[in-house]
């Protein structure tokens, strides 16, 4: 798939938000079972807050805009769109991350362990 809103991306990148910036620190640099994610990842007409390509899973902080009626059901008919290429997208609340940073890695750490464990 061609990946649009390259500038788009970039600038997200540059002006992150609190929430953002609070999830970047625990998955930069592979801390999370060595997995990598990149931030602000262009994928055809979406962009995703943190992707890792090689598991297929991003992950979205969603603020406040998100959850009236209209976009609850523009984030569904996205998450199902991507769901079409494999990805699999978990949403937080930026109030979660920001207030409760460990319960969201503990969540996000659970779902990586799915792909990473061996199967017996």
């Amino acid at each position: 798939m061609k990946r649009n809103n390259v500038e788009k991306s970039r600038r997200l990148r540059e002006n992150q938000t609190d929430s953002e910036r609070k999830l970047w620190s625990i998955l930069r640099n592979r801390q999370l079972y060595g997995v990598k994610f990149r931030r602000q990842f262009p994928f055809g007409r979406y962009i995703i807050d943190f992707y890792s390509p090689e598991h297929k899973f991003g992950i979205e902080a969603d603020g406040g805009q998100h959850y009236d009626a209209k976009s609850v059901t523009q984030d569904e008919a996205r998450t199902k769109t991507l769901a079409k290429y494999g990805i699999r997208i978990m949403r937080f609340s930026d109030s979660d991350v920001l207030n409760d940073i460990e319960g969201v890695y503990d969540v996000i750490r659970r779902e990586l362990e799915r792909d990473i464990a061996p199967s017996p």
